[in-house]
């Protein structure tokens, strides 16, 4: 079992930055691929990157590359999302998940997601 807490949604303005957070928990969390997801109302949930837990290995989704980063730190169990120049269009529900990939089917742990707003 793998136990996922984000952290650090909020509002900001389109251009400003933000750093999400996820608590991971779990004996095997080590096994997974952690990744970020977003689903905005009425839309599918979409890929936004992931980092592998062992080597730190990085993916990202062509929308978001060289904006935001995805990190981990194995000492806090945590993994992280700095997200910069932010649009409007971003704005969803952003949400850790621990599996493979990227398709959100592909994941069998989430966590309850964090908000970001981006304002125009």
């Amino acid at each position: 079992q793998v136990q996922l807490v984000e952290s650090g949604g909020g509002l900001v303005q389109a251009g400003d930055s933000l750093r999400v957070s996820c608590a991971v928990s779990g004996r095997t969390a080590w096994r997974y691929t952690m990744a970020w997801f977003r689903q905005a109302p009425g839309k599918e949930r979409e890929f936004v990157a992931y980092i592998t837990w062992i080597a730190g290995t990085t993916e990202y989704a062509d929308s978001v590359k060289g904006r935001f980063t995805i990190s981990r730190d194995v000492v806090k169990n945590t993994v992280y999302l700095q997200m910069n120049s932010l649009k409007p269009e971003e704005t969803a529900v952003y949400y850790c998940a621990a599996g493979q990939g990227r398709d959100y089917r592909s994941y069998d742990y989430w966590g309850q997601g964090t908000q970001v707003t981006v304002s125009s």
